[in-house]
């Protein structure tokens, strides 16, 4: 083989490597992109679970987002107020502090709720409500099947005795189960209202006790009782509004069917019932020492 030719071969090659190397460079200059100095710095406060609950694409689409002003600096729901704090400070602006929220299940069936069929298929709840609605009689209860744990990166939701329930210390308002329920049972609430009516179910009363033990039958009880016009029956299921609740559980002692949470106990559902009955005796009395100086004052005009 001819030297010579070998060493044209590679000074060819190393000239091409430069013109490429230049080209490359100017490549880099014309069509480069400016980053703006902030989203590396505003990336370092999140905390990197690139869990997608913010509604972008990792803590990256999150960071860029928040720079270019289409997200708020208090973001990203696992960072929370400490995190937002920070990136405010990077931004420059004030952060409003805000309520932590977190996950519930709006269901309260599980074990209490009718079995319509053994389901042995795939351990999936959109699976299963392709196999004739699913196994539950109920049609708007939750399956129990653990759909909304998969998809929780924190641990924070298990099926517990058939129905998933809420771990609210581990829950970082993701909405990760939010989105995987095909029943939509499960909601992003805030932390301090304790007080929750876990059924959906639209039907009739006597078609809601044919499926579940546990469901609201539309009696309106817990309307009746609230002194803060906090709940309503909407639609055949009671509703809380949350801007007006106050906590009082008042509502939860006058379900009959226990679907209302907390679940009072039968102590406090007995004291309950012994305080209406007074309340109801006052107001009998009343009402009578009323008709009776109404006759009296009759009486005497005549």
């Amino acid at each position: 083989m001819d030297t010579m030719n070998i060493v044209y071969a590679v000074a060819v090659l190393f000239i091409m490597g430069i013109v490429f190397a230049i080209l490359l460079g100017v490549a880099a200059k014309v069509f480069a992109v400016e980053v703006d100095e902030r989203v590396p710095l505003v990336r370092e406060c999140l905390p990197g679970a690139n869990c997608g609950g913010c509604g972008y694409p990792g803590c990256d689409g999150l960071a860029a987002a928040i720079v270019e002003g289409t997200a708020p600096v208090n973001g990203c729901p696992v960072g929370g107020a400490a995190a937002a704090a920070k990136i405010a400070e990077v931004m420059g602006v004030a952060v409003e502090a805000g309520e932590r929220k977190v996950a519930h299940v709006y269901c309260n069936g599980g074990c209490n709720a009718v079995d319509k069929t053994k389901y042995e298929g795939l351990q999936d709840c959109t699976a299963a409500m392709r196999v004739a609605g699913g196994p539950k009689a109920c049609a708007y209860g939750c399956m129990g099947l653990g759909s909304c744990v998969k998809a929780c990166a924190f641990d924070a939701i298990h099926v517990v005795d058939g129905v998933a329930k809420v771990d609210t210390e581990k829950c970082v308002a993701c909405g990760k189960c939010v989105a995987a329920c095909p029943k939509k049972l499960i909601d992003l609430v805030p932390e301090s209202k304790k007080v929750h009516v876990n059924c959906v179910n639209k039907d009739k009363g006597p078609e809601v006790m044919k499926v579940c033990a546990s469901g609201c039958i539309g009696c309106k009880m817990c309307e009746k009782t609230c002194k803060f016009d906090a709940i309503h029956v909407i639609d055949g299921v009671a509703k809380i509004d949350y801007d007006k609740c106050k906590n009082c559980k008042m509502c939860a002692k006058a379900c009959p069917k226990g679907c209302i949470e907390p679940v009072p106990t039968e102590e406090e559902k007995a004291k309950f019932k012994e305080m209406q009955a007074k309340q109801a005796a006052a107001a009998k009395a009343k009402a009578e020492a009323a008709k009776a100086a109404a006759a009296e004052k009759a009486t005497e005009e005549q």
